[in-house]
């Protein structure tokens, strides 16, 4: 007799604690203040090499659209990625904007525009249980006004066909709510989500794993601060056979104040001799320093902090590295780690690039023949323009000889090199409008020997003329 189980379909809403980990980012929670400072190297050199996507769509005239748009959004998009990675959560909320600009004029009218929502204020989000997509967002905010006397909840719920506006506590007279109906057809949110599973509803703060690590760093640390007190006064320690004498050789106010039997105070400034007799002897004791003790386990700590965040050492202002792997050998590591950021996100703008050609498309009234958009990022490292040249010439005297010597294909050859130089095009080309590499190379070809021709051409020309002008020259 078999039994069978099956667990039902959980999803894991549980998130990341928002507030401490702005905390952490910005160094403010007294309980880490001695490790919490790698958090925000690790966040902003992610950030910071992942830059600003462009988007590239077939269309002239919605990448002319898109081309508007982000160079006004170049430094909120920053923003988007900063957020995602400290938060976890980052949701964009896009809108039509009627508000009418003094400073700038020419963004007067409706225009597209988008805000950023705190991820605590994105109280419920539901789920497709079969294919995972949103159905419904639901917003909540406690909003304060006249002077901020006043306050009242404000709770917004967006699905595909309305939009639901409540309020409860001292509501404004002039605020709309009840329910309108949604007229873009979808609903106008993007949730960036940071290294979210299948199973997660909301996505993890990289500072979520490196923050034991920022714990044990300050606490090892305190400890060998407050240790640095013991011996940072030596102690004197003197061994003497006749007290007595000692005092009258070398402090003889003191003594006297003794034999009076008023208090007595020795004090070694200005003492730079002392007298003792034989087997007398004096020395200082000093206490071993607690932060050389605690060198080698802060540095353990230090790497765990670099493994677990995969942020290299020179992020962190270590320009020599103890591990002697240099800048340049950190790079490939860092490159594959803010690739696979980049892949993360390009989903996300993809389809925030693709809301915006629609709610424009709906405002002014303008079709677009295509919506697709793609993505386009820049170089990580600014590559090394000579070494990229010395690289260039050889793999093409290279190539040259193997296709000389018949050991590689055309097509081998400048699939090969397109890899390296970013104007060429594909060999062969299925698209008849986009001509392919082959196509190029049999234009320049024909072109170059109709010069070369033509430079022919002109030098019997100039024979003709001249002997034309020496026979005008004779006859005359």
């Amino acid at each position: 007799m078999v039994n069978t189980y099956n667990t039902p379909y959980s999803l894991n809403t549980s998130r990341v604690n928002y507030q401490l980990a702005r905390e952490l980012y910005h160094n403010t929670n007294e309980a880490y203040k001695l490790g919490a400072g790698f958090a925000k190297p690790i966040i902003n050199t992610l950030a910071g090499f992942m830059g600003v996507p462009h988007f590239r769509c077939a269309d002239e005239d919605a990448q002319a659209v898109l081309d508007d748009y982000l160079v006004d959004w170049t430094s909120r998009i920053l923003r988007v990625h900063q957020l995602t990675l400290r938060d976890g959560d980052c949701l964009l909320y896009l809108y039509v904007n009627n508000t009418k600009h003094v400073l700038y004029p020419e963004r007067s009218g409706a225009t597209i525009d988008f805000t950023i929502i705190p991820p605590e204020q994105v109280v419920g989000i539901e789920l497709d249980p079969i294919t995972h997509e949103p159905v419904s967002y639901t917003i909540s905010a406690r909003v304060l006004w006249d002077q901020g006397r006043r306050q009242y909840n404000y709770t917004q719920v967006v699905t595909v066909d309305s939009i639901i506006v409540q309020a409860e506590g001292d509501v404004p007279e002039d605020l709309k709510v009840g329910e309108q109906p949604n007229l873009w057809g979808f609903i106008p949110i993007v949730h960036f989500k940071n290294e979210a599973e299948e199973t997660q509803l909301f996505g993890n703060s990289e500072l979520e794993a490196i923050e034991p690590y920022f714990k044990a760093y300050h606490d090892v640390m305190l400890h060998a601060l407050q240790g640095s007190k013991m011996h940072s006064t030596p102690r004197l320690k003197l061994q003497l056979k006749d007290v007595s004498g000692f005092l009258k050789n070398n402090f003889p106010e003191a003594w006297e104040n003794i034999q009076k039997g008023r208090p007595a105070h020795i004090d070694l400034t200005g003492h730079e001799l002392l007298i003792f007799t034989n087997e007398e002897d004096a020395s200082f004791i000093e206490v071993n320093s607690a932060i050389g003790d605690a060198s080698a386990l802060l540095e353990l700590l230090f790497y765990c902090i670099v493994d677990v965040s995969e942020v290299p050492e020179f992020a962190f202002g270590v320009h020599t590295p103890s591990s002697h792997a240099s800048v340049k050998e950190q790079y490939p590591l860092l490159i594959r780690r803010v690739a696979r950021k980049r892949e993360m996100v390009t989903e996300s703008w993809q389809t925030f690039a693709r809301m915006i050609l629609a709610m424009y498309s709906q405002v002014t009234g303008k079709k677009f023949k295509d919506y697709s958009v793609a993505l386009a990022w820049d170089e990580v490292i600014e590559r090394d323009e000579e070494q990229y040249a010395r690289t260039l010439s050889q793999l093409t005297q290279a190539i040259n000889t193997a296709v000389m010597g018949g050991f590689m294909s055309m097509d081998a050859a400048v699939d090969l090199l397109s890899q390296y130089v970013d104007t060429m095009s594909e060999y062969a080309s299925d698209n008849p409008e986009i001509p392919g590499e082959r196509e190029r190379i049999i234009k320049s070809w024909i072109l170059r020997q109709r010069l070369e021709e033509n430079a022919g051409m002109n030098a019997q020309l100039e024979e003709i003329n001249k002997a034309i002008e020496e026979a005008r020259n004779e006859l005359a």
